[in-house]
């Protein structure tokens, strides 16, 4: 999988240029520390630089036809379906996702520009009646100005699609700041964007890091609208930094998601999803079940069969077929999970499984964790109530389906929640009083799809959703037009 290290530049209107200040930094593999490429450490000043352009070129772009900017979404689609094998594997070595699941994050973007593309033909308002005669109604989407659009490293193709995408075929302008730990596939997002047609300006990308790179977008005043997944700590200071220029802010924050299992539920199934959710990408996903809220009455045969299955999972680099975990991020990700393990166990949490460093067979070179289980946990302890993003979940115990849904809703947030279980009535009451913007019945927290709303309730965002026609909401602002063809002046609400 080595291959010769490539430097990066920054892509602002429409050209590939360094970073004013000459700095770089380095992307490295997680799973073998191999150089990626290196990449401009900007400043304030390459942030200037594209956000200058991206406003130039929004005063063209906002005035092509919305079905035409649908097109070159779509055209766009069409190259990374194209190119679906070479982004899977170029993941796998700088984000460290085994094969398949890297697979299916480029297959989420190709389906969300797909979708988007197609929103270019609709971009519904609304007519309505007047209460006076010969005037008639409607309201518009109107587009913004520059997006600001923020990204994490664990979905580092799907989540800019999310974002990028429809704020593209809304008739915005992008600059766009990929994760500092994934910037070769954020370039490449860029590089096929601009090959399916985006003109020069319209999506400009500055490599570097947030406090240099992240703060700056968030403070500028020609940044209308600024869209980041990240941290409740950074959406936190973000909401701050943007108070000035009252922008509009989109917040995707953490999560610490449940899977509540019923003494009726198939737990074979029950397993296959717990599987899945936690130690799926290396429980590095904000929908991760890192909680599993167990009845009584099976807790302990789940247990069993969660251990047993856990550890038969292979740890090892993403590109190899038979990899079922790989590496977490970086090191400073490593030891954070390491310090939860630490924490279960100094709350009393039995450890059932895993809770080490991995190392042998080649593993030492990266950043791998062994698959966690935590038994007898208490729905208070820290390693239940914080998001440790890793590939740890903690089992609780309950004596009932009400117990069950106040441990779920037992947390500060909120965003995806499952339940198993052959009982319909209990499946519509989660359904109901689940206080998550996800809830799956008899599957797992993760799997969400681009046509639905993805985001959550309570610390887990600021009430906006990426996906689905709700995504449209953070990108155009409502315009309401009337027009009077009486002839004569008419006064709305005037006896």
């Amino acid at each position: 999988m080595a291959t010769a290290a490539r430097t990066f530049q920054n892509f602002i209107g429409g050209e590939w240029v360094d970073a004013a200040g000459g700095e770089t930094f380095e992307s490295l593999s997680p799973a073998t520390g191999e150089a990626i490429g290196t990449f401009p450490r900007s400043g304030p000043e390459d942030v200037d630089r594209a956000v200058e352009a991206a406003k130039e070129a929004y005063r063209s772009w906002r005035l092509v036809p919305a079905p035409k900017r649908g097109e070159i979404v779509f055209r766009f689609a069409a190259l990374v379906a194209e190119h679906k094998q070479e982004l899977a594997q170029l993941m796998t070595r700088e984000m460290g996702k085994v094969i398949a699941e890297a697979g299916g994050d480029v297959q989420e973007a190709i389906d969300m520009s797909y979708y988007m593309a197609g929103e270019g033909r609709r971009l519904h308002g609304q007519t309505t009646p007047s209460e006076l005669p010969d005037k008639f109604n409607m309201s518009v989407r109107m587009p913004i100005g520059v997006v600001g659009v923020i990204t994490p490293w664990n979905f580092p193709i799907a989540i800019p699609s999310w974002k990028i995408v429809p704020a593209l075929v809304c008739g915005n302008t992008v600059v766009f700041k990929p994760a500092n730990d994934t910037p070769a596939l954020g370039e490449r997002f860029v590089e096929l964007l601009s090959e399916a047609g985006v003109p020069p300006g319209v999506v400009n990308v500055v490599h570097g890091f947030g406090r240099d790179v992240g703060d700056r977008i968030v403070r500028h005043p020609d940044v209308p609208v600024v869209t980041l997944t990240g941290s409740r700590e950074t959406g936190v200071a973000v909401l701050e930094a943007a108070a000035d220029h009252l922008k509009h802010v989109h917040l995707e924050l953490g999560g610490k998601n449940g899977i509540i299992v019923m003494e009726d539920a198939d737990l074979e199934l029950a397993v296959e999803g717990i599987l899945w959710s936690a130690f799926g990408t290396s429980g590095q996903r904000c929908t991760a079940a890192s909680r599993v809220i167990a009845h009584e009455r099976v807790y302990d045969e789940l247990a069993g069969r969660l251990v047993a299955a856990a550890e038969r999972m292979r740890l090892g680099p993403g590109w190899e077929p038979d990899t079922d975990v790989g590496p977490v991020i970086n090191r400073k990700a490593l030891d954070k999970i390491h310090s939860y393990t630490e924490i279960g166990q100094d709350e009393g949490a039995r450890l059932l499984t895993g809770g080490e460093v991995a190392t042998g067979n080649g593993l030492d070179r990266g950043f791998f964790y062994r698959p966690t289980i935590f038994g007898d946990v208490e729905p208070q302890m820290r390693i239940a109530q914080e998001e440790i993003f890793g590939p740890t979940t903690a089992l609780i115990r309950v004596r009932d389906f009400d117990e069950a849904i106040r441990v779920a809703n037992g947390i500060r947030f909120g965003l995806s929640s499952a339940i198993f279980t052959r009982d319909v009535n209990r499946a519509f009451r989660a359904m109901r009083d689940l206080e998550t913007g996800i809830t799956y019945v008899n599957a797992g927290t993760t799997g969400a799809e681009v046509h639905l709303p993805f985001g959550g309730t309570k610390d887990t965002g600021n009430g906006h959703r990426e996906a689905g026609q709700a995504a449209l909401d953070v990108f155009t602002e409502w315009k309401s037009i009337y027009v009077d063809y009486s002839g004569r002046l008419q006064r709305a609400q005037i006896d």
